[in-house]
């Protein structure tokens, strides 16, 4: 069966002066699918998202949006999608059914149409109750899913949602993982960019590792873990003994350990399948390591990152 593509570039570049942004990316996402965009801060992701968006235009390459060109066709191409940024784009005083009425009236939406749409939309998104309240009343969770609202007025075909949860509590980033898992069974095609390893692993089909600039790695969550192999973890007894744990999985594995002083935790990837737990626990023994607890468990992608882009600072910026 032939595979429609709803985003597909080739070797997209852009420079800003001396900033190489993109170094030649190349997508390709399955019409119905959600595909989840990771990488550090700096690696391109909202580069990309502009460049397909039509607001940026590429230094060279090319890339298709539903169908059409991004350069040539951008008016086909703005009827075709929508975006939501990484901040919310709502008018703080008008109410939330104000704000979608003017989206509607924007994307040309007149009278009892627009109305009624904009209503559909706060229904569905849990507004209704608010929907006569200045949206600068909202918590910051209402107002994400008010920004995701008007994103959908014209029932895009392909939605692009830049870092849509940063900065939200766990209940509001649980309401708009469901909005968007309801989205793709309805057929719509999701760009999800995000730093949230968690909410890839939870939301995309497929996921494009960045990397300066370039796609580094491509695949489903559960093909990426599986190119890793698993992840040896260790709980010691006392913050002293890190370095000797570390010496041991070091050996163990040929991976360089990743310490945790305050959680007293050792962690290394284990590309080797034949490694068991018991070998680990009896050389940790050998070395006379006192720990509390150890695993060998399946990799999180937090871990997939770290080991296929190599990129060993960038931890911080992709957990919270």
């Amino acid at each position: 069966m032939t595979t429609t593509y709803a985003v597909l570039s080739e070797g997209l570049e852009k420079r800003f002066g001396q900033v190489h942004a993109l170094r030649g990316l190349d997508l390709a996402v399955a019409e119905g699918t959600v595909c989840g965009m990771l990488g550090p801060n700096g690696a391109g992701k909202t580069t990309a998202v502009r460049l397909l968006t039509t607001l940026l235009a590429p230094d060279a390459g090319s890339a298709r949006v539903a169908g059409h060109d991004v350069v040539r066709e951008q008016d086909a191409v703005r009827r075709r999608i929508g975006v939501t940024g990484q901040s919310a784009s709502v008018d703080v005083e008008l109410t939330g059914r104000q704000n979608l009425r003017l989206f509607a009236r924007l994307h040309g939406m007149r009278g009892a149409t627009g109305r009624g749409r904009a209503d559909e939309l706060l229904d569905r998104f849990a507004l209704s109750d608010a929907a006569d309240r200045a949206a600068g009343t909202y918590s910051g969770g209402m107002r994400r899913r008010l920004d995701l609202a008007a994103s959908l007025l014209t029932r895009p075909r392909v939605l692009f949602l830049d870092e849509p949860t940063t900065g939200l509590d766990p209940q509001s980033r649980n309401q708009i993982w469901s909005a968007v898992r309801d989205l793709a069974a309805e057929g719509t095609t999701v760009l999800l960019t995000t730093q949230y390893l968690e909410e890839a692993d939870q939301l995309a089909d497929g996921i494009v590792l960045i990397d300066q600039g370039r796609a580094a790695v491509t695949g489903t969550p559960a093909e990426l873990k599986a190119r890793i192999g698993s992840y040896a973890e260790v709980v010691v007894a006392t913050e002293a003994a890190l370095p000797q744990a570390a010496a041991v999985l070091d050996r163990l594995t040929g991976s360089e350990p990743h310490l945790d002083a305050a959680r007293r935790t050792v962690g290394a990837v284990c590309p080797d399948p034949t490694l068991t737990l018991p070998r680990v626990v009896r050389e940790l023994d050998a070395a006379a390591v006192p720990i509390l607890d150890a695993s060998l468990r399946p990799p999180t992608l937090d871990e997939v990152f770290l080991r296929l882009t190599g990129a060993a600072n960038s931890r911080k910026e992709l957990v919270t």
